[in-house]
């Protein structure tokens, strides 16, 4: 195993470490000029004089691993990192103190590898390990082995990850504990044909997920005979390639649903306590998109039911640690158990931000045998704190399909008051095919809800990505919208409000106009920027003066003349019969432009803007292109004939990179229209494609198991 790990690191750069064994040793992340993302609001301080560990192997990687070495730091703990041969220079591995190769990219050989982790805990003399969230966070043998090496498993111990992991086990361990549960089946239904009869019996429609899941994965809704027999066949198959466990239990569907979760906090002194709820309703997929805290729905007699009967259930399994109660709420705040994480969740900010309380040092002190700072009633609701989670994802498919590439150009919103960012990356980082899209967690805090609202608005227009497909478009329409801003929401959000998917901020007319005014300005002062530069050259320049410029400007295919007269503080537009004051200033160097039209100062941030007028500006999240030329232009290329765009419905194409995980058709098939023809397996997820029409299948490019690309041809119909 070691002999693995010391050939493995000479093969990959190690930069400036150096290498003991098959260590990377790290100065502390201070040395490298880190920039701190956390903002703990009112956390209370660490004792010193408190015995704790030395030394902390963080088992995960990216944001939350980051989080954790955050505390360790503050706490004087070192922190270990490991990562795979794809994230040699990941952040996490920056800031670590020290940091050890365990395997290959791939998730199975690397980060859920238990003996080569074992082996690096062994190896650096970590006294405990914090497991982060997924991969072996909720692994029970994992903790058990962990045990037996006399290392401590910072989370509960394992028989309760095993009762809580299992959702058939725990949904009878909750009716035991007194905690509301869900009608459903109470056993495993092994097969398709088992999946209808259960489902005739309970009545549709019905949830199919996997017994041992989380997450979102293997999860299916069926409203009738077909849709269950399929939704078994790919649940059990994410189920089996996410958590090595293809069961699947059945229960009812409640339709139009709260997820609302309850933080629970236990020690091994008997003590346990609730920190009020999370508001986790706005999902796609069945995953999180943005959670808030507290709930707009509650009141203070349903929380503290609902925060009860968590305790009660923690209690029942002798649970120690931090832990998530999920539950589902109904419109008359009737709530059922729907199953508990036995890890520190995604969203722990948003509690951490309203109740003052360091999750992840509580965990610590707990693991150490210490027991609770707080009582119950220490628990405060302070203000408001909404996060958005920000993916490496392209919202227009399916709410948001995986991208991968490199990040040329990031910089998060800290210049604002109340802001967190909880991130594993930075600028020059890779998003890869291996690992969950998420880039980061952006937290805003304020007094009220609207304060927190409309920080989330301005950091989330100047949190500047550049290099892949992002989400923050989405989140803005949402947050933006009348039913989220009055707090009605429920899991079913997103398919109600984008029922023909989700195509981005729309404009309205004030809007459009000002979007306008502003390019036309952007492209004066571009081409002004370029007179000046090939006046020092012996090219001839194209005559631009501060005088009147007649323009023509395409948004969406539609022109628009306009007429524009740049000035020394800004630029005066006529556009519709309209005279537009324009206070503008932008340089090459600038992401974000802040241009007032009339009395509206809008936030943007400049995408491209290119000799040939073609301008993109970020607005709201989406991207709009505008195209800006002399008018004399715009009547030439009227004149040009349009280009006929090919037909497409002839071949099925990868909306995502991944990997090619069934191919249901082969050459010669006949296939019709909206056939599954093939699935394709993304970040864990299986995504099954079909036909887009009537066909013969002419030609297939790929076979099962291969690794495909954004826009891949996977086949060909004749």
């Amino acid at each position: 195993m070691a002999a693995y790990m010391n050939a493995t690191l000479q093969q990959i750069r190690l930069g400036k470490s150096r290498i003991l064994g098959h260590l990377r040793q790290r100065v502390p992340a201070s040395c490298h000029g880190y920039q701190e993302h956390v903002r703990c609001y009112a956390v209370a301080p660490w004792d010193p004089s408190e015995p704790t560990f030395d030394k902390i192997l963080i088992a995960n990687r990216g944001e939350i691993a980051c989080r954790v070495m955050r505390t360790c730091r503050d706490m004087g703990i070192k922190s270990v990192a490991i990562y795979s041969e794809a994230d040699v220079n990941a952040l996490h591995v920056e800031m670590a103190d020290e940091a050890v190769c365990v395997g290959p990219a791939a998730s199975k050989d690397s980060y859920l590898n238990m003996d080569r982790i074992l082996q690096a805990i062994k190896d650096t003399g970590s006294q405990a390990v914090h497991p982060g969230y997924g991969f072996l966070s909720e692994n029970m043998e994992f903790a058990k082995r962990l045990a037996d090496a006399d290392v401590a498993f910072i989370g509960p111990g394992s028989r309760a990850i095993q009762a809580m992991g299992d959702k058939i086990e725990s949904k009878l361990l909750a009716k035991d504990a007194k905690v509301n549960t869900i009608p459903g089946y109470d056993g495993v239904v092994e097969t398709p044909a088992q999946a209808v009869e259960v489902a005739n019996d309970i009545g549709y429609p019905v949830m199919l997920k996997a017994s041992a899941g989380g997450g979102g994965k293997g999860m299916r809704i069926a409203w009738n005979d077909d849709e269950t027999r399929e939704g078994f066949r790919l649940s059990s198959q994410e189920a089996a390639a996410s958590f090595g466990d293809d069961r699947l239990l059945v229960e009812k569907f409640i339709d139009n649903p709260r997820h609302i979760e309850i933080q629970v906090l236990a020690d091994s002194h008997g003590n346990a306590i609730y920190l009020n709820e999370r508001e986790c309703s706005i999902q796609r997929r069945n995953q999180k998109v943005i959670e808030e805290a507290p709930s707009t729905f509650l009141d203070e007699s349903t929380r503290q039911a609902m925060g009860n009967q968590a305790v009660l259930l923690a209690r029942a399994v002798d649970y120690k640690s931090a832990g998530t109660v999920e539950f589902l709420v109904d419109s008359e705040r009737n709530f059922y158990f729907l199953e508990m994480n036995t890890r520190l969740q995604v969203e722990h900010p948003i509690t951490e931000c309203i109740t003052g309380v360091d999750l992840v040092q509580e965990m610590i002190r707990v693991a150490k045998g210490h027991t609770l700072r707080y009582t119950q009633s220490d628990i405060p609701i302070n203000g408001w704190a909404i996060e958005s989670r920000v993916y490496a994802e392209d919202p227009y498919k399916s709410f948001g399909l995986p991208s991968i590439g490199h990040l040329h150009r990031y910089s998060e919103p800290l210049h604002l008051d109340k802001v967190r960012v909880d991130s594993g990356i930075k600028e020059g980082s890779e998003i890869s095919m291996y690992y969950d899209p998420m880039i980061s967690k952006l937290v805003t805090y304020g007094a009220t809800r609207e304060e927190a609202l409309a920080t989330m608005g301005k950091a989330l227009d100047t949190y500047i990505i550049r290099g892949v497909t992002h989400n923050i478009s989405l989140l803005q329409d949402v947050l933006a919208n009348p039913r989220f801003i009055s707090g009605d929401i429920s899991t079913k959000f997103l398919q109600e409000e984008y029922p023909d998917g989700f195509s981005g901020w729309k404009l309205d007319q004030r809007e459009e106009t000002n979007l306008k005014a502003v390019a036309g300005c952007l492209y004066i002062l571009s081409e002004l920027k370029a007179q000046q530069f090939t006046n020092q050259t012996r090219v001839p320049p194209t005559p631009i003066s501060w005088d009147q410029s007649q323009l023509s400007i395409f948004i969406d295919g539609h022109r628009q003349d306009i007429v524009v007269q740049m000035g020394d503080n800004g630029g005066k537009v006529l556009i519709d019969g309209q005279s537009l004051d324009v206070d503008i200033s932008w340089s090459t160097a600038q992401d974000v432009i802040t241009p007032t039209v009339n009395d509206t100062t809008l936030c943007l941030q400049v995408i491209s803007c290119d000799t040939a007028g073609n301008i993109q500006l970020q607005y709201k999240g989406t991207i709009f292109t505008l195209t800006v030329m002399q008018q004399e232009a715009a009547n030439l290329q009227a004149l040009m004939p349009e280009k006929v765009k090919p037909d497409l419905s002839k071949e099925v194409v990868s909306p995502m990179p991944g990997k090619l995980h069934t191919l249901a058709v082969q050459v010669g098939d006949v296939v019709g229209e909206g056939q599954e023809v093939c699935v394709v397996e993304a970040m864990k997820m299986h995504n099954s494609l079909f036909s887009s029409r009537d066909g013969k299948v002419k030609a297939v490019h790929f076979v099962e198991g291969d690794s495909i690309a954004e826009e891949d041809i996977i086949l060909e119909l004749e």
